[in-house]
């Protein structure tokens, strides 16, 4: 980058800088865009394929989960990095639609490609596609249908429809069931249903088949109890929360003790014992049986325990503690001498089971639990590991229906519909909106378009189907991947939130008009560490451009 002065050129880019320029910047940037778009595509749908991804550490991720391929990819083009960001936004916000949200946005900026060779200026792309994604928002509102916490079916198909496709299938009914039940009892009723995915607790052990996996109407905490001479079960427990360690606290004070005699000695352990004594006393006399301290509990305070017939777990996370709390509906406690009656949680069981070989405690049988745990089982690591994502984006779909109340159905019958009135809407544009508009409508068709693919079928003979049934005034028309047929999905079960396409459709909008709008590319190489009084101190931040005069 230089600019002639009295003949001389005068660089104020460092050495090694690249710039890329206009219509050369755009269309690197567009490529990278679709390279990423094109990486996931094959993982969409029921008939979508997995990718194996092998990290620097040689840990091996098995997944069709579009944000978690993108993340673990490592992605160094910085164009291709704002498709990762549509995946990880979609996933953040609803859990699902992660692989339709950067394949969308892909097709978006393969589309604005076609029109900036018919000479349609970016700008004017851009302000089409937004004007597109907003009608398509309105265009979803009024296909969505309603559904409310009670619909135990509808919420069972949704989860079962965000797992499709992703390893757990043959276990799909066990699992839509669990995830259902986990979401409604944890709903916060205010003004509109709120849901916290942080009161789910998810533990994982191999060693049995994916059907075994159950929902705990209560917690599950993955350690033992601290003294085998205790109860490994307690019935009608009732629980103290303890966020202070049973243990004698050393002085804050420096403070020194002298002993001259072997019997004082033996009265200063007496009087440690006492006090440890005491305190498990005050814990008994609270008429709490089960014991769970997020520190530590000292080794005498274990013996009077398990004398006591307490059950006592040490060492507990802080974020299970919040759970325990709001499953069992025990207050934490920090002072010994206020544990009060009220203070104490219920549980109709506290056991301790062996699981995959560990041993795990089981707080069960609580009523209406705010916090609940599942336990999900498989084969192997890597089995299970794939079976919690999907478990992961059916918990949140559920979540998000059930705030959302909205639903829509599935299996690519949103995009034709959506595509097809987004071609109406086009026609009664003047100027070369239209263009980007229509443009718009066709990208969105890549949906059903890649579901066919994947699953072996004719694309075109598809979406002329699909097309033609949509015209016909069916909605819910869908492709059926199983048989290559229209069938209607929201009969067949295949529905998602609305928050589900309204966000992929946004995100996706929002970051190809964004990537459409740059022209120019400025990266700079990273220069060697300069020591500060190399730099000359007024120069400051600037000792990157060689040492030249600053003549910017």
């Amino acid at each position: 980058m230089a600019g002639q002065m009295a003949g001389q050129p005068i660089f104020i880019l460092r050495d090694g800088s690249q710039r890329t320029k206009g219509r050369e910047a755009q269309s690197n940037n567009i490529m990278a865009a679709k390279a990423v778009a094109e990486a996931v595509r094959t993982t969409l749908g029921p008939k979508g394929m997995d990718k194996m991804l092998v990290d620097g550490m040689g840990d091996v991720v098995i997944t069709n989960d579009g944000a978690t391929i993108l993340r673990e990819m490592d992605i160094e083009h910085p164009a291709a990095k704002m498709i990762v960001e549509v995946a990880k936004t979609q996933d953040n916000e609803v859990g699902d639609g992660t692989t339709t949200a950067a394949v969308v946005a892909g097709e978006l900026l393969k589309k604005a490609e076609e029109l900036i060779e018919q000479d349609v200026h970016p700008t004017l792309i851009a302000s089409g596609y937004r004007m597109a994604s907003e009608k398509a928002g309105e265009i979803l509102d009024t296909i969505a249908k309603k559904v409310t916490i009670d619909d135990r079916e509808l919420l069972i198909n949704i989860a079962g429809t965000a797992m499709t496709g992703k390893g757990a299938e043959a276990s799909k009914d066990v699992l839509s069931s669990i995830a259902v039940s986990a979401v409604t009892s944890i709903v916060d009723k205010g003004d509109g249903n709120t849901v916290e995915m942080d009161n789910i607790k998810v533990e994982k052990k191999t060693g049995a088949r994916v059907d075994e996996s159950e929902l705990i109407e209560g917690m599950i905490i993955d350690k033992e109890r601290v003294h085998t001479n205790m109860p490994n079960r307690i019935e009608n427990a009732k629980i103290a929360l303890l966020n202070t360690a049973i243990e004698l606290k050393e002085t804050e004070v420096d403070a020194e003790i002298s002993i001259t005699s072997p019997d004082q000695l033996q009265s200063f352990l007496d009087q440690e014992e006492k006090m440890l004594k005491d305190l498990v006393d005050k814990v008994v006399n609270s008429g709490a049986n089960v014991v769970f301290c997020q520190k530590g509990i000292d080794d005498m305070a274990q013996h009077f325990l398990a004398k006591a017939g307490i059950f006592a777990i040490r060492r507990i996370k802080k974020s299970d503690m919040e759970k325990l709390a709001r499953a069992t509906g025990a207050t934490l406690i920090t002072n010994f001498d206020e544990i009060v009656d009220s203070d104490l949680g219920d549980a109709k069981l506290v056991e301790e089971r062996k699981v995959g070989g560990d041993n795990m405690t089981f707080i069960t049988g609580c009523d209406n639990p705010k916090a609940v745990s599942i336990l999900l089982r498989g084969g192997t690591e890597h089995v299970i590991d794939s079976i919690e994502r999907a478990l992961n984006d059916a918990l949140r779909v559920v979540g998000v229906a059930i705030e959302d109340e909205k639903l829509v159905a599935g299996g690519g019958s949103p995009e034709v519909e959506v595509a097809l009135r987004l071609q109406e809407y086009a026609a009664t544009l003047s100027g070369r909106e239209q263009l980007a508009v229509k443009a718009f409508a066709e990208a969105l068709e890549v949906i059903p378009r890649t579901l066919a693919e994947n699953a072996g079928l004719d694309p075109i003979d598809m979406l002329m189907d699909l097309r033609a049934q949509h015209e016909k005034g069916v909605k819910t028309a869908g492709l059926n991947v199983y048989t290559g047929e229209v069938i209607d999905m929201w009969e067949a079960g295949v529905v998602e939130p609305l928050r589900v396409k309204t966000q992929a459709i946004n995100a996706a909008a929002e970051s190809a008009v964004m990537i459409l709008r740059i022209d120019d590319i400025i990266a700079s190489t990273s220069a060697p560490a300069m020591p500060p009084e190399a730099m000359g101190g007024g120069m400051g931040g600037m000792g990157g451009m060689g040492g030249m005069p600053p003549m910017m």
